[in-house]
C-alpha cells in the first residue's frame, strides 16, 4: 500500500509539486457557468424571458427535449435561484414558471450568445452554398 501511494505520487517519473500559491476562493465565471449547467438549461432562461410559461409551453417550445429532463432542469433552476413556480389555483392543478430577478441578470449574457451564434449560423450558411 506504501508502494502504490509512492508511486501514485508520481506522474510519469516527476514528482507531484505542491502548488505554492493559493487559489482563488471562487471564480466568478465558473460560478456563473455553474447556474446554468445541465442541457438545456439556457434555452428554459431565455424562453422565460419574454414572459411566465407553464410546463406544457415550455415542452412545446423545445420539442426535442423529455418531460423528464424539463422537469429536472426546471427544479434545478429554481434550486439555483434563477426560476420560480406558482402553483395556479386550476383544475387540474397546473404550475407556471419565471424568472426571478437573478436569472433576469443573466439574459444580457445569453442575448450576446444568441447573437454569436445567429452570425455563425448565417456564415455557416454561406460557406455551404
Amino acid at each position: 500500500m506504501r508502494y502504490l501511494a509512492s508511486y501514485l505520487d508520481r506522474a510519469m517519473g516527476l514528482p507531484v509539486r505542491k502548488n505554492k500559491v493559493m487559489p482563488p476562493p471562487a471564480c466568478p465565471l465558473s460560478e456563473v457557468l455553474g447556474l446554468l449547467r445541465g442541457a438545456w438549461a439556457p434555452n428554459v432562461v431565455w424562453l422565460l424571458s419574454g414572459e411566465p410559461r407553464r410546463f406544457g409551453e415550455l415542452r412545446h417550445d423545445i420539442p426535442k427535449i423529455s418531460a423528464r429532463v424539463l422537469s429536472a432542469r426546471l427544479r434545478e433552476l429554481e434550486s439555483r435561484g434563477l426560476v420560480m413556480r406558482k402553483m395556479l389555483d386550476t383544475s387540474p392543478p397546473s404550475a407556471e414558471y419565471a424568472l426571478t430577478p437573478l436569472g433576469r441578470e443573466l439574459l444580457p449574457a445569453i442575448e450576446a450568445l444568441v447573437g454569436v451564434g445567429a452570425k455563425l449560423i448565417a456564415e455557416w450558411a454561406t460557406r455551404s452554398r
